[in-house]
């Protein structure tokens, strides 16, 4: 036994989630399925995003992301015109949007040096279910050691938390996931939006809705 506490949501996706609201409440650590791969995440406090950095051995000059609900959950970022128009169209799905955080509502952690957070909409319904009963942004990053891929399986999530000395954390197994890259990374603090990464939402797709946006060249 790994004596990761596990809720097993594969056959029954309606299982309460009142403990694991109150185990996030308690700056605890939560994996969970996303529509790209297992994430690791928790509260967007100090003591949380503290937690998950020093369990993946994670540069704190290398922020998390965060996953909310819609734009409505980080209205106090700054969004303007550009940004709308990407989270309408892409939202939910595998595109995280770097919005300026002018008012510093996110610790460093979250909010980079630079003073951006990332914000994702994940479809995942494991996910939407989790914030929609927690009712705030959650932190995320993959599930995975350094240099190492990403587990895409309940069972390989249990496995490597059990490895990595997580048995405080919770595990919401969804079972196994398809393959699939990473999330797109779009900029929107400039001027003009620039693809940080282009993940499973193709630079193409973004220009048939912002044909000027910048970053990497596609052929």
């Amino acid at each position: 036994m790994s004596g990761v506490q596990t809720l097993d949501l594969r056959g029954a996706p309606d299982q309460d989630l009142t403990s694991v609201v109150s185990h996030l409440r308690s700056d605890g650590l939560v994996a969970y399925p996303t529509e790209t791969v297992y994430g690791l995440g928790g509260a967007c406090t100090p003591a949380a995003i503290g937690r998950v950095q020093r369990l993946k051995g994670r540069d704190d000059d290398k922020p998390l992301l965060v996953l909310v609900s819609g734009p409505e959950d980080v209205a106090s970022l700054h969004w303007n015109e550009d940004a709308r128009a990407l989270a309408e169209i892409f939202w939910p799905g595998s595109v995280t949007l770097v919005l300026a955080d002018p008012q510093e509502v996110f610790p460093p952690g979250v909010r980079s040096p630079e003073g951006a957070v990332g914000v994702r909409v994940s479809p995942h319904p494991v996910t939407r279910r989790l914030l929609e009963a927690f009712g705030a942004p959650l932190t995320s990053t993959s599930l995975n050691r350094t240099g190492e891929p990403p587990v895409s399986s309940g069972a390989q999530a249990r496995e490597l938390l059990s490895e990595m000395g997580a048995l405080d954390a919770v595990l919401l197994d969804g079972g196994a996931l398809p393959a699939s890259g990473p999330s797109t990374v779009v900029d929107c603090t400039g001027k003009t939006p620039t693809v940080l990464r282009e993940g499973v939402i193709p630079v193409g797709r973004l220009r048939c809705v912002l044909p000027e946006i910048h970053g990497i060249r596609i052929d």
